[in-house]
């Protein structure tokens, strides 16, 4: 493997010219010749193989673009994320096809030619039977979404992943993210603080140029990368939920009133009235998690809810309970922080009732939370808003804000 990339030279040369987003961003990647498929990503490493050689010049410079845009929207480290949330729910292959169209619909529309026929955004789309204008598909279209829809059942036509596999066996398709890619970007999280300034420094250098990728900046939803997760914000709020101060006890008294009285009886003074010490709230946060089963739920979303209480219980130290719901509350569960995993696979799910969700708020006050975890798809009326009691919506996606409560989206 050579230290840099002649394959890719003329073409990387090439975009100075014709994109200066996209060739400031290939600054920041490492180019390499390498052997195997046309071109392939692996962290901020792009190897070219031998296959590249035999494209004409214009679609090498597409190529190399594609592999670019992996690198600065960082798919690999999402990719990463999304398995080890999914667990072995998650499918490697599918997420590859999501990025794939994605980028390749951007480098389309920006006046890129891709190895034809290629896979776009627009074309799976399509094929599943979502028709979108291509100016509206990558306002409303990231990668995590995406794979989220990827991963749904098809009305009729079973799971629009399955459609999506097929789809691409007719177009030049080579999935360049897989498992060990994966492995090398997750150790490169720290750097999407970094990213983010490469891309919009780049992007608006595209912009004044007027042509190029950063014509796009405005509409590509995928260049709004990963805020805080939403476990992060969770954890924030159960801080705050149970750091209230400190509480007056009886059992013992102020150090301030023993100094006090001390003095008082050495001098032969009245004693001061008594004055309660107090006490720092020192329990166990308690986290109530609302899973809704209801059958406006496919199996792919109550398999990601499950997949998220796991990863609460996983990385929070706190009490953990799961009420199934749809219409009615379930029995409640609490999670053994040693048989969890067991807990969860055991869960009697109600399956094909409607949604109500002020059963189950009212099932989660009566445990005395710190915070309530609702995962949903929001379809159903909210009720009421509980008093004191912090409240967060984890939705799988983007959805109208509910009459009071947080919602966090699970695909970002």
């Amino acid at each position: 493997m050579t230290r840099h990339s002649l394959r890719a030279s003329a073409a990387l040369r090439g975009l100075v010219a014709t994109d200066p987003a996209m060739a400031a961003l290939s600054l920041w990647c490492d180019h390499r010749d390498g052997e195997g498929s046309t071109a392939r990503t692996a962290g901020t490493m792009i190897t070219y193989g031998p296959g590249f050689d035999a494209l004409p010049r214009h679609e090498q410079t597409g190529v190399a673009a594609h592999h670019i845009l992996h690198v600065a929207l960082r798919h690999g480290a999402r990719m990463s994320a999304m398995a080890a949330r999914l667990g072995d729910r998650f499918d490697a292959e599918v997420y590859a096809i999501a990025a794939d169209a994605v980028v390749n619909e951007a480098l389309v529309q920006s006046g890129y030619a891709m190895p034809r026929p290629a896979l776009t955004l627009t074309g799976l789309l399509g094929d599943l039977g979502t028709l979108v204008p291509a100016a509206e598909a990558l306002a409303k279209w990231d990668v995590d979404r995406l794979y989220i829809r990827l991963m749904q059942d098809g009305p009729g036509s079973g799971r629009a992943a399955d459609r999506a596999k097929q789809h691409v066996k007719t177009l030049v398709f080579e999935p360049d993210l897989n498992e060990a890619e994966r492995k090398a970007e997750a150790a490169e999280a720290a750097d999407q603080a970094l990213w983010r300034q490469h891309l919009a420094q780049a992007m608006e250098a595209g912009r004044l140029a007027g042509r190029g990728i950063g014509l796009l900046g405005h509409r590509l939803a995928d260049l709004a990368l990963p805020e805080t997760p939403w476990e992060v914000v969770l954890r924030g709020l159960v801080t705050r939920a149970v750091t209230t101060g400190a509480q007056p006890t009886y059992r013992r008294p102020a150090r301030r009133w023993v100094a006090m009285e001390a003095e008082a009886r050495r001098w032969g003074g009245p004693v001061p009235a008594f004055e309660p010490g107090q006490l720092r709230r020192t329990e166990v946060p308690r986290v109530v998690v609302g899973l809704d089963a209801s059958s406006s739920v496919d199996e792919t979303r109550l398999e990601m809810f499950v997949a998220e209480i796991a990863g609460i219980a996983r990385r929070m130290a706190a009490e953990i309970w799961v009420i199934p719901f749809d219409d009615a509350p379930r029995d409640a569960v609490r999670l053994d922080p040693a048989r969890w995993r067991t807990q969860l696979a055991a869960l009697v799910l109600p399956r094909g009732g409607g949604t109500s969700f002020a059963p189950v708020i009212a099932a989660a006050l009566a445990l005395g939370p710190s915070v309530i975890v609702v995962l949903t798809d929001l379809e159903g009326e909210t009720g009421p808003a509980p008093r004191g009691v912090p409240v967060i919506w984890a939705v799988p996606d983007a959805m109208p804000a509910p009459p009071y409560g947080r919602v966090l989206s699970l695909a970002r």
